[in-house]
C-alpha cells in the first residue's frame, strides 16, 4: 500500500478520495471538519501539495485538483540545488543529454505533421530574431524546439525532467548572453536536426543532436555526453 507511506494527512485525503483533475474540492474549513486536522496543520500541508502542483487555489474557483505533473517537484528541488551550488547545473545537463538521446527514437516516431510544421516555424522565428538589426536571443524558440520533440512521450517523468532543465538553463542565465557566432552555430544544428526529422532520417537527427549538445562545453558547461551509435564520442566541427 502506497498511501500509508505518505506522511501528509492532506495528501492522503486528496489521493484517497480520487478527485479528478479540474474538480473543485471542499474548502479547508470543510476538510478540517471532515478529517479532524487543525486548520494550522492543514494549511501547512495544503501548501506542500500546492508546491507539488497537485492543487491550486484562487478566490474565484476555490481549491481545484490539477493534472499531475512531475515538473513542480523536480523544478523546486533543482533550483534549490543550484542555489546551493551552481555547478550542479553541469550534472543535470548531463542527465538531460542522456535522456534526450535515450528517448530520441521513441519521441521522433510520435511526431505529427503539425509538429513538423511547428519545428520549422520555430527555426524560422529564431532565424528572424538573429537577422534583426538588434539581435534577439531566441531562447523561447530554443526551449520550445527541444520540448516539442519530446512532448508527445507518454512519460510525465521524462517530460518533467526536460522541462525543469530549461527552467534551470534560464536560472543560471545561459539564455541572457551568447556571442553571435555561437548562436548561428546552434541554429544551424537546429535547422539540420529539423530537416532530418522531417525527412524521416531519425538516426541522422540523433547524430546531429549529440553534436549539438557539445556546444554547451564551449560555454563552460562541463557535461558527460552520450556517444554515437558506433561507440565513438560525438565531435562537433566548430
Amino acid at each position: 500500500m502506497i498511501l500509508p507511506k505518505i506522511e501528509s494527512e492532506f495528501l492522503r485525503y486528496l489521493l484517497a478520495n480520487g478527485h479528478p483533475a479540474g474538480e473543485r474540492l471542499p474548502s479547508l474549513a470543510e476538510i478540517s471538519q471532515e478529517t479532524g486536522m487543525s486548520m494550522g496543520k492543514l494549511r501547512e500541508q495544503f501548501e506542500v501539495a500546492r508546491m507539488l502542483g497537485l492543487v491550486e487555489a484562487s478566490p474565484r474557483r476555490g481549491i481545484v485538483r490539477t493534472e499531475y505533473s512531475f515538473l513542480p517537484a523536480v523544478r523546486l528541488s533543482l533550483l534549490a540545488a543550484l542555489a546551493i551550488n551552481p555547478a550542479h547545473f553541469d550534472a543535470f545537463s548531463g542527465l538531460r543529454a542522456h535522456l534526450e538521446t535515450a528517448y530520441w527514437d521513441e519521441a521522433v516516431a510520435l511526431l505529427t505533421e503539425r509538429d513538423y510544421a511547428t519545428l520549422r516555424a520555430l527555426v524560422a522565428a529564431a532565424r528572424a530574431k538573429l537577422s534583426e538589426p538588434r539581435i534577439q536571443i531566441p531562447y523561447q524558440e530554443h526551449r520550445e524546439l527541444h520540448l516539442t520533440i519530446y512532448r508527445r512521450l507518454d512519460n510525465p517523468f521524462v517530460v518533467g525532467l526536460l522541462e525543469a532543465y530549461w527552467d534551470a538553463y534560464e536560472a543560471v542565465e545561459l539564455n541572457t548572453y551568447a556571442d553571435y557566432a555561437y548562436l548561428q552555430e546552434v541554429w544551424r544544428y537546429h535547422e539540420r536536426i529539423v530537416d532530418a526529422i522531417c525527412a524521416g532520417e531519425s538516426a541522422e537527427g540523433k547524430r546531429l543532436l549529440i553534436e549539438h549538445m557539445q556546444l554547451l562545453s564551449a560555454r563552460g558547461v562541463a557535461i558527460e555526453l552520450p556517444t554515437l551509435t558506433n561507440g565513438a564520442p560525438a565531435h562537433v566541427h566548430m
